[in-house]
């Protein structure tokens, strides 16, 4: 999609031009909340109301993985906060945001749950269909991989890194891109963490995986 440039927005106090957000929609490309206005770049969207964390106000989180935690969609927007902002541990609410580009990024989602998967396919007797799937994300071997996965994930009392393959090698291929991305992340950073016996090493797990997914969703607006 074409990268269209908006009007500058004027500036307040509370605003840090310096940073960028990321924010999810549905296919559709309305804006919630009851809010059906359509989405588009280049665009800037004001609301009159007080901002609430998950309640009132243009969302957006600083992180991709905080962003994709959130998805109602696959639709991915990169955005400006302005106006009255208030922030919270993984996302701000504002009455302004600027929509600098967008782009469905259902590819890179199904690809990004494999490798989250890949990332714990240490801990598990993975079977070799499971990984081949995996590693190539060949549909003509999902069904038979999900099949695998998920017989292997109840043997092994839902084991995160079993599971986490088994709804990735599911879902990869349908409408819940974000959903089983989402998923994937967080089982493979709590399976991570119970390996290493450490909250620190959770917190690792999910440092990574946000700086690939973000990496993966630059890359839909030449890097940017």
């Amino acid at each position: 999609m074409p990268f269209l440039v908006g009007i500058n927005l004027p500036l307040s106090l509370e605003v840090n031009v310096e940073k960028r957000y990321w924010h999810f929609i549905n296919q559709d490309r309305k804006l919630g909340y009851g809010d059906n206005r359509i989405v588009e770049p280049g665009k800037i969207y004001t609301v009159d109301c007080k901002p609430v964390l998950c309640e009132a106000g243009l969302h957006g989180s600083y992180n991709a993985l905080d962003a994709l935690h959130y998805a109602p969609g696959q639709i991915i927007c990169r955005v400006e906060l302005s106006g009255k902002i208030v922030h919270g541990d993984d996302k701000s609410a504002a009455t302004e945001r600027k929509v600098i580009w967008m782009a469905d990024s259902t590819d890179v989602l199904h690809i990004f749950a494999r490798k989250c998967a890949l990332d714990v396919i240490h801990l598990w007797d993975a079977p070799d269909v499971v990984i081949e799937y995996l590693k190539t994300g060949n549909e003509k071997i999902r069904a038979a991989a999900s099949a695998t996965a998920s017989a292997t994930a109840w043997a092994t009392a839902s084991d995160a890194a079993s599971a986490t393959a088994s709804a990735t090698a599911s879902d990869a291929a349908s409408a819940a891109a974000w959903a089983t991305a989402s998923a994937a992340a967080s089982d493979a950073a709590w399976a991570t963490a119970r390996d290493a016996a450490s909250d620190a090493a959770r917190a690792a797990a999910k440092n990574l995986q946000n700086k690939r997914l973000t990496k993966m969703l630059l890359t839909l607006n030449g890097g940017n």
